[in-house]
């Protein structure tokens, strides 16, 4: 895990308005608005990498109510068009979503298709998909 968030902060790109890092209250409040648990990793990345800006994709934030990345917005959509609510929304990607499972793992789904492809972690999806997108 460290060795990812690592690199994701190497890979952090400066920007004018730069992403808040939330604090523990901010996961929690997301939680609330969703009703839902989030998986210790998801709660951990989410705590020390999702002010990290890099490459093309934006995975979800709790600190600002009103980016378009906010966890509860996103996980509204990723719901309203099918994604089961077992899933939680991770990132929103060419019309589907990267979303955490409620054992964990990561999957990347479509409204066509369902679930097409998994990976074991939140750190193991970061290292793979995000980190070289």
């Amino acid at each position: 895990m460290q060795d990812v968030i690592d690199a994701l902060r190497e890979a952090n790109i400066d920007v004018v308005t730069p992403l808040d890092l939330p604090d523990f209250d901010d996961v929690v409040a997301a939680e609330e608005e969703i009703c839902v648990p989030l998986y210790p990793d998801f709660k951990e990345f989410l705590l020390t990498v999702s002010d990290v800006i890099c490459g093309s994709l934006e995975p979800v934030t709790v600190a600002d109510p009103f980016s378009h990345t906010h966890l509860p917005e996103v996980a509204a959509y990723a719901w309203s068009i099918g994604l089961s609510r077992e899933h939680t929304p991770i990132c929103a990607h060419d019309g589907g979503f990267y979303a955490v499972t409620i054992e964990g793992a990561v999957v990347y789904w479509t409204p066509e298709s369902g679930e097409v492809e998994e990976w074991t972690t939140v750190w193991e999806w970061a290292r793979e998909v995000w980190l070289v997108s």
